[in-house]
């Protein structure tokens, strides 16, 4: 998914960032916003579940 964002949104993306945790979370913030939680969706985004969040914000 990775490759993917950057690859969609290079000319956007100020920073990205990898944050290595426990207990399975997954979470993908947007400005400070949560955008998914693998915790609380109980499994892992799929590309299209995040794409549009990242469009709608950049305009």
């Amino acid at each position: 998914m990775t490759d993917q964002l950057l690859k969609a949104f290079k000319q956007d993306i100020e920073a990205f960032t990898l944050i290595p945790s426990s207990g399975g979370r997954f979470e993908v913030t947007l400005d400070g916003e949560l955008v998914y939680s693998k915790l609380q969706e109980k499994r892992f985004p799929e590309y299209s579940e995040i794409e549009p969040h990242l469009k709608k914000k950049l305009g």
